[in-house]
């Protein structure tokens, strides 16, 4: 029997595009992964069966074949949407024969999650195929708030917990305040200023349609790094006689290594040494990693003794001559 995707929508075959996208809507922020932190692994797997729901039955060649052949049919590739003539006839007429099959390609739910969503912040009309945007509720004030995060979450990632409050109507209209922890997935490299969204979970007035919430990452100074793009800026105060005959440091990284950086060349004040790899991963690029850049501070001797002062006049002299 395949997979009934009308059952997993919770919609009925003869549903319509509103029907199948408000049941969409209403299931993936049920069911997304970032707001179920105890049952992650069970909403990933409900997320993927409704986004693929979703992806099938709001595309009309994919229902068709769907309608006719079930899921085995839409994912073999051998059938194709009847055409006009064929639905006269009353016949299936979409074979495998003249290379006229559908080829399924599954999309990734995340991409059909921000693409939907986006589309429904940008200009409130897109799930309704740009027919009756006039009797559509506009959504309330987005509530912004910070989201402070340490140097250490923002280079290994983390799930974080927030409790929110904010206004809801009751059954009667009436507006009052709840509670809600929601799951935030903080994913490795992410900068300051980085958005995570919420939609319809800001406050709901009279009138107008629940607000979105939106998260902005705010970073937290570190006592020992500064962050500069996707590279990491340390400080390193070294006395003179370190600076010019070399020394091993040892450093700790943001997630709790120890890195040895051998410096074997001489260090004037303001050198920065440059060590690939070893900065804030980059969000976008998986396995890549900005560098760590290390600036020197040469520490000089307040004052010297004339022993001292000599034997370093011997051996400058003989450096130089």
């Amino acid at each position: 029997m395949g997979v009934d995707y009308y059952n997993i929508l919770k919609v009925s075959r003869n549903a319509t595009e509103e029907d199948i996208k408000k049941s969409y809507k209403r299931l993936a922020m049920k069911w997304h992964p970032d707001k179920n932190a105890v049952n992650t692994k069970e909403a990933e797997a409900k997320f993927k069966q409704i986004s693929e729901a979703y992806d099938v039955l709001n595309h009309p060649e994919k229902r068709q074949i769907y309608d006719l052949y079930g899921e085995e049919g839409l994912k073999s590739g051998l059938y194709a949407p009847p055409s006009p003539k064929d639905r006269d006839l009353g016949g299936g007429g979409g074979g495998g024969g003249g290379g006229r099959g559908f080829k399924f390609s599954p999309r990734d739910a995340e991409d059909i999650f921000e693409e939907f969503f986006g589309g429904m912040d940008g200009g409130q009309g897109k799930s309704s195929g740009g027919g009756d945007g006039g009797g559509r509720l506009k959504k309330a004030a987005v509530m912004e708030t910070k989201l402070p995060c340490s140097l250490e979450e923002l280079y290994k990632g983390s799930r974080r917990k927030m409790k929110i409050s904010r206004v809801v109507l009751d059954a009667s209209g009436k507006p009052t305040t709840v509670e809600e922890v929601l799951a935030i997935h903080i994913k490795p490299g992410w900068k300051k200023g980085t958005k995570i969204t919420f939609p319809e979970k800001g406050n709901h007035e009279p009138g107008f349609a629940p607000g979105d919430l939106i998260f902005v990452v705010d970073e937290k100074a570190h006592p020992i790094f500064k962050r500069d793009g996707n590279d990491l800026m340390i400080n390193q105060r070294i006395s003179l006689l370190d600076a010019l005959t070399g020394k091993t440091l040892n450093l700790k990284t943001l997630d709790g290594r120890d890195l040895s950086v051998q410096v074997s060349d001489i260090i004037k004040p303001g050198h920065e040494l440059v060590v690939k790899n070893e900065g804030m991963p980059v969000s976008k690029e998986p396995g890549k990693n900005g560098d760590l850049r290390i600036k020197f501070d040469v520490k000089f001797p307040s004052r010297l003794t004339g022993e001292q002062k000599s034997d370093l006049r011997r051996v400058f002299g003989r450096t130089t001559g």
